[in-house]
């Protein structure tokens, strides 16, 4: 995208999210839901399909222009960018890099207007992180095919229009082999979805378990190669992570600069609590992890988008960014004192939402079996 367009789509993010989004965070943690006229803002805005080509209705942003849109979005509630993360993610970037020539047409350009809510189906209750554990089964059955399991933490499966749906088609191929990936209309016979779950933090941004009863599905549904589609959801979850690490530095930004102006103005002893340098020095310590995030961020994807790190890279920013935030807002909480430990204050509410990202898209200790496997591979240490 031409740098002075992406100026202008950043700057316009900004203002929507500080302007429209941020004064709304109190009532979307209350009542657990993003108001439906943020939704269509964000679909006028064309964040929808910011991610997805350019032929297909969306911006085609580089992964260094992703991060820096994610910057904006990490910067209020999760729930807001939730909306429209797994078409943009790991939902529409199976369909636009592995789907035929149909499936493009298809969906890419609703997904991109917000016609249509993706979510990609993967975790089950046995298949979080390792892949080995996956029930959900698809066999054949004519020229279509049959799927039938469950999966758990599924995000926007209330709301969701299609899913991308993982379940294994050889059943005696073992670990991630043998399993392939299908676009499962949300409304056909044998799919249902459970109660949007109640969690800790990320209020609005909801998830639930989805069920797959003998649904069939016609051949066409298929994406890519049968049988290679753990492979495709490593690849859209790496350029995941890397999204998520640039939420995390949005979220401590805003965890900072509320810390910031607390301690400039509350008083103690009739002097503001910023005189005390053991609270600057926790402000410090928030700017100091910030820097290191956002140029960490900024690096990875720069060799994201040549082609030099499409992994390893990803998982370090990801396994950094997410530690990092959960500190950001232990110390925002700190600052701030008993006012901190109450609902109505911001940090309360993102110290909250922090502590998913070292979860989800992979958990921080299969950040570092990544980084760990991937350093002694190439030391050629036999796997």
């Amino acid at each position: 995208m031409d740098a002075d367009v992406f100026d202008q789509v950043r700057a316009a993010v900004r203002q929507l999210v500080r302007e429209v989004v941020l004064p709304r965070e109190e009532e979307i943690d209350r009542h657990d839901r993003v108001p439906e006229e943020l939704r269509g803002a964000a679909a006028d805005m064309g964040l929808f399909g910011y991610a997805l080509p350019e032929e297909f209705g969306g911006l085609g942003v580089t992964m260094v222009e992703d991060v820096q849109l994610a910057f904006e979005f990490g910067y209020t509630t999760p729930a807001f960018r939730s909306l429209f993360g797994t078409n943009n993610g790991i939902a529409g970037q199976v369909i636009a890099k592995f789907g035929s020539d149909e499936q493009k047409k298809t969906y890419l350009p609703r997904l991109a207007a917000g016609e249509l809510i993706g979510s990609f189906a993967l975790t089950e209750a046995e298949a979080g992180s390792d892949p080995a554990g996956l029930r959900t089964s698809a066999r054949r059955d004519g020229d279509g095919w049959v799927i039938a399991g469950g999966k758990r933490y599924i995000t926007n499966a209330p709301i969701a229009d299609l899913f991308v749906v993982f379940a294994r088609s050889d059943p005696a191929a073992a670990g991630g082999r043998g399993i392939s990936s299908f676009v499962v209309d949300a409304s056909l016979p044998g799919v249902s979805v459970g109660p949007h779950d109640r969690k800790m933090g990320q209020s609005g941004a909801w998830t639930a378990e989805v069920f797959f009863d003998d649904v069939r599905v016609d051949g066409d549904a298929l994406v890519g190669e049968e049988g290679r589609g753990y492979a495709k959801a490593l690849t859209v979850l790496s350029r995941g992570r890397l999204h998520v690490a640039a939420l995390c530095v949005g979220m401590a930004q805003r965890v900072l600069d509320e810390s910031v102006a607390y301690a400039a103005t509350a008083k103690q002893g009739g002097a503001p609590i910023g005189r005390f340098q053991l609270v600057q020095a926790m402000l410090a310590d928030m700017h100091a992890e910030l820097i290191a995030g956002r140029s960490m961020v900024l690096d990875v994807a720069r060799r994201y988008d040549s082609g030099e790190d499409t992994s390893v890279g990803p998982s370090a920013a990801k396994l950094w960014c997410s530690e990092m935030v959960g500190r950001a807002t232990d110390r925002a909480v700190q600052v701030h004192g008993g006012l901190g430990y109450l609902r109505t204050t911001p940090v309360e509410r993102f110290y909250r939402d922090a502590r998913l990202y070292r979860l989800y898209e992979g958990t921080s200790e299969v950040q570092k079996v990544i980084i760990g496997g991937s350093l002694l591979r190439e030391a050629g240490m036999p796997r």
